[in-house]
């Protein structure tokens, strides 16, 4: 397959890049790290206002209708950055979930609001330090109101709605909620990255609408993680190129022995290393985005295959990145655990690296079918 993006798509890609680099700088992501803000909501009401968050919104509900492919490509430039930002909690879970599962009205009530910015979604899953099954889903459901508690809800904290995966009599389903009920209680979590927003979210006979078809919720979620998985990855293949870059341009400047770092062999070694893990998560996620723009039926082996190569380039570069800068590396002062932070956090946001391995695993026998 020769697949490249359209000269539409990588405009976009470099307006993104452009206004992160002017309003996204590590400072602004250090900010937020120190616990000044929660999140970036300047850099966030700029993605708005671009019109990046109604990207795959159609126009009439009030979206740009750019397509998966831009929406890819901007994903990785918040990759890039760092970005502080609720962005994929609300475009790639909540706004998706909606486009997917959601009807006519629900959609007319919630898209444009989730396109404009005017609120921002997640999706709420987590309910224990095990790996999430059907089995151990326990927020339970009534016809119009769920109860229960999820864990570690990204940007939970951020959220004025969420999807909500929760078991009724007819079996799991995804609910819509509106966080701003008061029968909500948020808790803020510390996580490996502060710079990401995360928070358990407690519900009490709160007001919820089914998405989708009672009992199809865990089908219905694992075809949402699929395609949030595409673009996951392309952030975390942004992440990891700034993380290969910073380590490139550290051994070029950085002098020992009379010489520059870059030119031993353990490092040269270790940043080649570091760039063919990058290069091959950039093919499979290339072909993942393939996938999901065109809702091939390769998509879950593609989106798995994207998730697992660009989840290990990332957690590689970003700790190899602190290997190259030696003990300066570890320091508070130096940006390289940003990238090392957000690269675990990401890692494990849809699941970990095994689940996925997993599910890559489960894919392909239907693929060769």
């Amino acid at each position: 397959m020769n697949f490249d993006f359209s000269e539409d798509e990588k405009l976009v890609r470099d307006q993104a890049a452009r206004y992160l680099s002017d309003n996204c700088n590590l400072a602004v992501v250090r900010s937020v790290l120190d616990g000044e803000t929660n999140h970036a909501a300047p850099v966030w009401r700029g993605l708005v206002d671009m019109g990046l968050t109604g990207a795959c919104i159609p126009e009439t509900h009030g979206g740009v209708d750019a397509g998966y492919l831009t929406l890819c490509l901007v994903a990785e430039q918040l990759g890039a950055h760092l970005a502080p930002t609720p962005f994929s909690s609300s475009v790639y879970l909540a706004t998706e979930a909606l486009l997917q599962f959601g009807g006519a009205d629900i959609q007319q009530q919630w898209l444009p609001k989730l396109g404009d910015g005017s609120i921002v979604g997640t999706l709420a899953v987590t309910e224990s330090t095990q790996e999430l099954t059907p089995e151990t889903v326990s927020v339970e459901a009534t016809a119009d109101t769920i109860s229960g508690t999820k864990l570690i809800v990204p940007d939970g904290d951020i959220a004025d709605v969420a999807v909500v995966l929760a078991k009724s009599t007819a079996g799991l389903g995804l609910y819509w909620v509106d966080l701003r009920d008061a029968s909500v209680t948020r808790t803020t979590v510390a996580t490996v990255d502060p710079t990401r927003n995360s928070a358990s979210l407690s519900f009490a006979k709160t007001p919820a609408t089914l998405l989708g078809q009672a009992g199809s919720g865990w089908d219905e979620l694992q075809r949402l993680l699929d395609r949030a998985a595409v673009l996951f990855a392309f952030e975390q293949l942004g992440g990891a190129q700034s993380a290969l870059d910073m380590a490139v341009s550290y051994a070029q400047e950085r002098f020992a022995f009379g010489r520059p770092i870059g030119s031993f062999q353990a490092l040269k070694h270790m940043m080649a290393d570091m760039y063919v893990a990058l290069k091959l998560a950039e093919s499979n996620c290339y072909y993942a985005a393939w996938a999901l723009a065109s809702d091939s039926p390769d998509l879950p082996l593609a989106a798995a295959t994207a998730r697992v190569s660009a989840t290990q380039a990332f957690q590689l570069c970003a700790s190899d990145n602190i290997q190259v800068h030696g003990g300066m590396g570890f320091t508070w002062e130096f940006d390289c655990h940003m990238y090392y932070r957000r690269s675990n956090y990401l890692a494990l946001q849809l699941g970990g690296l095994s689940t996925w391995e997993n599910k890559l695993v489960d894919a392909l026998p239907l693929a060769a079918a």
